[in-house]
């Protein structure tokens, strides 16, 4: 069973290991993508249920069981899977048929990359995340995809834009044809950050709100980066300032500032810290939880029929 959660999430497989689809990608049956809910796994305790980090405490063992299942679900094995090794960082890696197995059933050969490219077929690219905003990438034209990590320091350093550029250099993608869904996340009214943070995104897009805005329930983000209730000073002034930060729509001015059109991104508007029912968040926690992972990949050549 698969059940709409806004115009553009979707929970699929409901009743057996659930996982986010985006119905952006729903008219293109070539990719196959999705990002895991806390739920249908095996893991105990703050891992429960759907673990996918091996580094966080959690026994080994639940954890390639939730691989299996959630791969299962997705209709791809472990075995197709490609890690990042994530640093929050804006290095962007190809990967390819040969680099499957990498970071869970053999050893990277790579470091410190946050997002991924590919055009082979069958290579299923993995982000994990428990606040920070995954984007998928799908090229319909030149038949690619991509996945990256951004969270906030991923964000103010470009990695969607950069994202982008190494799929325009590798594959010949025009930005206008790339679809990009962004997906779950912490949101807008609850992402707050202080004057430091909050710097880096006013030099990168010189704006700021001095009232915090209202957001929608299906995920419109408003056209805002930073907002807070007090009266607007200097946000380098030494203090105790608190600013709301919206991720979702900072990567999407990104998207746009990189050539994508408007109607080419999705916001999934599912916040992991508002629903802790289906999804881990590190702030919620305290750091205390289990890892969620993002998959996209090509999917393998249907053989004809005969």
């Amino acid at each position: 069973m698969d059940r709409m959660i806004n115009e553009n999430a979707v929970l699929k497989n409901v009743d057996t290991t659930p996982y986010v689809a985006f119905p952006l990608f729903e008219a293109h049956p070539e990719i196959v993508c999705g990002f895991s809910t806390r739920l249908g796994g095996v893991s105990r305790g703050c891992f429960a249920s759907m673990n996918l980090g091996f580094h966080r405490g959690d026994e080994e063992e639940r954890v390639f069981e939730n691989y299996r299942r959630i791969c299962r679900s997705m209709g791809f094995s472990p075995e197709q899977l490609v890690f990042t090794d994530q640093v929050h960082k804006t290095n962007v890696r190809k990967a390819y048929r040969k680099d499957c197995g990498k970071g869970i059933f053999s050893q990277r050969d790579y470091c410190e990359v946050d997002a991924h490219i590919t055009n082979e077929r069958g290579t299923v690219l993995l982000v994990f995340g428990a606040d920070c905003v995954p984007l998928f990438f799908y090229d319909p034209v030149k038949h690619a995809a991509g996945a990256a990590h951004a969270g906030w320091r991923g964000c103010v350093g470009g990695i969607a834009a950069k994202t982008v550029e190494r799929m325009q250099e590798e594959f010949g993608s025009e930005p206008s044809d790339l679809l990009v869904a962004i997906g779950p996340s912490i949101g807008p009214e609850c992402y707050e950050v202080g004057a430091e943070v909050a710097g880096e995104f006013f030099q990168c897009f010189g704006e700021i709100r001095a009232d915090s805005p209202e957001i929608s329930a299906a995920g419109g983000t408003g056209n805002y980066i930073l907002s807070r209730k007090r009266r607007p000073q200097d946000i380098d002034t030494p203090g105790q300032d608190k600013y709301m930060l919206n991720l979702w729509e900072a990567n999407k001015r990104m998207l746009l500032r990189a050539g994508i059109r408007k109607e080419h991104i999705a916001v999934s508007g599912l916040c992991t810290m508002c629903r802790q029912d289906l999804f881990f968040s590190h702030r919620a926690s305290g750091g205390r939880r289990g890892s969620m992972a993002g998959f996209i990949m090509l999917a393998e050549e249907q053989k004809e029929n005969g």
